[in-house]
């Protein structure tokens, strides 16, 4: 398998550090707001990544944070006259539900910023006894970069060029730092804010130090994969880089993966140009699905232009893949014939070869695109060859195929079929009557059977209740 590495600019054979395991975190959003499709690129692309991972056999520890202080939230929060704690953790169920709406799995751990504050002073203290960082007399804290001899080795930027760009720019506060490009570990409080209590101020810590600590807190001081947005390569993904590097002396990640910007009508996104997208409003015209197969319709490292009528083409494209697996499905429970032929056992080796031809798709550094293209070809494959003359078997094979290869893809090819509200009511009177008869055994059955298509009962006093999970 390889994986373009951003630090070599370069494809690389994948080596995980430990074998059979995967430490992966992906840098995620900052919480004041409901996501955009600019922030749902990442979440699908490297969630597809992970899903990969777990189809190849790895346990993937993944890790995905959520920023949960920062400016804009704090100006939301001021905005609205409540805390800044209100507006994160309502952003933070926001996001969840459109992520389970575009099938985007939860991270192994989803650790938010403010969680987490005595790590990260704990490690601008070492930093500070190091000598990489030194606070001056407001209390604010400075990262010392040029003591850092790696630095640019990710972004590829030559300090000579950086630091006559500050000079240009004048960066604000420049005065009381030792040298201009030196950035913030932690800064003092302003009138009005949440702050924390530190050896240096009160206050709270800068952006970059957040992802070192919660990458170092849940996946150790060395990990395989980090993967954000190419916006995040510099300075967040260069200044992670020498926080970690000089605080752990170890090398922070082996392969850094970064996904292309996206943009709306050829233009890039923006609140001023007014194509401003949230996937929420996406929601209202399509089913998420839809998005996610649009954003793994192309490399993860084109750039992405989201259209209307690209949108439209993926809808019309995903069903032709539902519609396929709902021919397989109603073939296998209508046909006559059970048992495989001779000749759909030939078939059934050919249908492998589509297999082959997505697993070197995606080991060619997760190629989705290509990926696609064998489900489609596997697809046209199915409808050619599975016919109303063909066993039960024959059909439930191709449909596990094209199955687990969407899985993969976190395309959903065969909904659960939702259960109508009056078969639940008929099971539940059904179950009542057997709780009557003390018949246990089927009145638990039918709780179970109710369970498994998502139906919580809640016996109480005014009679049974139900929800759907």
């Amino acid at each position: 398998m390889k994986i373009f590495n951003t630090l070599t600019r370069q494809k690389e054979e994948f080596v995980p550090l430990e074998e059979g395991k995967v430490k992966m975190y992906v840098c995620g959003p900052t919480v004041y707001n409901l996501i955009h499709i600019g922030n749902a690129r990442p979440m699908i692309i490297f969630d597809t990544v992970r899903r990969y991972l777990e189809y190849k056999g790895y346990e993937v520890n993944y890790v995905s944070n959520f920023t949960d202080v920062d400016d804009k939230i704090i100006k939301k929060a001021i905005e609205e006259g409540v805390s800044a704690e209100e507006i994160s953790q309502r952003y933070i169920e926001e996001c969840k539900k459109d992520m389970a709406g575009m099938n985007v799995k939860p991270a192994t751990t989803h650790p938010q910023a403010t969680q987490e504050i005595d790590g990260m002073i704990s490690m601008i203290q070492t930093l500070v006894d190091k000598g990489y960082a030194y606070a001056v007399a407001d209390g604010t804290v400075y990262f010392r970069v040029k003591k850092f001899k790696e630095y640019g080795k990710l972004s590829h930027k030559n300090l000579d060029d950086l630091q006559s760009g500050f000079r240009a720019l004048q960066v604000s506060g420049e005065d009381q730092k030792e040298d201009p490009l030196d950035f913030v570990l932690w800064k003092p409080k302003k009138e009005g804010e949440p702050y924390w209590t530190s050896p240096w101020c009160d206050g709270r810590p800068g952006w970059h130090i957040e992802c070192s600590v919660m990458s170092k807190k849940y996946l150790g001081d060395e990990i395989d994969i980090h993967a954000g947005g190419e916006d995040l390569i510099f300075p967040h993904h260069e200044n992670e880089i020498a926080q970690s590097e000089c605080c752990n002396d170890k090398i922070f990640a082996r392969y850094w993966m970064h996904n292309a910007f996206l943009n709306i009508d050829n233009r890039k996104m923006s609140k001023s140009l007014g194509n401003f997208r949230t996937v929420r409003e996406i929601s209202e015209q399509y089913d998420l699905q839809v998005l996610r197969f649009f954003m793994l319709n192309a490399h993860y490292r084109s750039p992405l232009n989201f259209s209307a009528d690209l949108m439209e083409s993926s809808k019309n494209a995903l069903e032709r893949i539902t519609e396929a697996a709902g021919r397989l499905k109603d073939r296998k429970e209508k046909a006559s014939a059970v048992e495989l032929t001779e000749a759909e056992k030939k078939l059934l080796a050919e249908a492998e070869g589509y297999v082959k031809k997505f697993e070197e798709a995606m080991e060619d550094d997760f190629n989705t695109a290509d990926a696609l293209a064998a489900v489609f070809e596997l697809v046209k494959f199915a409808n050619t060859n599975v016919t109303e003359e063909s066993s039960a078997a024959f059909a439930e094979g191709i449909l596990e195929i094209l199955v687990k290869l969407c899985d993969v893809l976190g395309l959903v090819a065969v909904k659960k079929e939702e259960i109508l509200d009056k078969e639940i009511e008929d099971l539940i009177a059904e179950r009542q009557e057997a709780r009557k008869a003390k018949n246990f055994a089927r009145a638990d059955e039918i709780r179970d059977e109710l369970l498994a298509k998502g139906i919580i009962l809640k016996d109480t006093r005014e009679g049974v209740k139900w929800k759907r999970a």
